[in-house]
């Protein structure tokens, strides 16, 4: 079993959008029993919060239901439960390098690192943006899903005999 968790700021934008979208690119790839995928925020601004409803309309129009995630706030012990802890910015990042235990093993980076057709290094917040701004972080996500995805498939294919 793979665990991939993503984190944002508040949990209710970019990471839970990240969460449905890889879980969806998960599912139709069969491998929903061989990948566990969460989200969390590393604020407790919206813990027990559904995405923002600009967010799910955004996700709903491309066919991602998100309307079950609920907010929560990235813990210590996540660092010991997951493989890979993928941060949407910079900013994040930093906050999980400095939250990470010395004993954790996990794979702590940027999300968009495994986009192939985004340069960017960070998804960017759409919160105090418009519909383009939600429209941008799917187009990214998307990518670095796919991505994702097609990495840790050849780590699973490496594990198999």
């Amino acid at each position: 079993m793979v665990k991939v968790l993503f984190v944002c700021m508040g949990n209710i934008c970019r990471s839970p959008t990240a969460e449905g979208v890889f879980r969806a690119k998960v599912e139709a790839a069969g491998l929903s029993e061989q990948i566990q995928i969460d989200s969390a925020g590393t604020h407790n601004y919206h813990i027990g919060k559904a995405p923002d409803s600009r967010t799910q309309i955004a996700a709903k129009q491309r066919g991602y239901d998100l309307s079950r995630l609920r907010g929560r706030q990235v813990t210590a012990q996540d660092f010991l439960a997951f493989d890979y802890v993928l941060a949407m910015d910079l900013d994040n990042l930093a906050i999980l390098q400095r939250l990470r235990p010395k004993n954790a093993s996990s794979h702590l980076g940027l999300f968009l690192a495994y986009a192939r057709s985004h340069s960017q290094r960070e998804v960017p917040d759409p919160y105090y943006g418009g519909a383009a701004g939600f429209e941008r972080v799917l187009d990214m996500v998307e990518d670095a899903a796919e991505g994702l995805l097609e990495h840790i498939q050849q780590s699973l294919n490496r594990l198999v005999p």
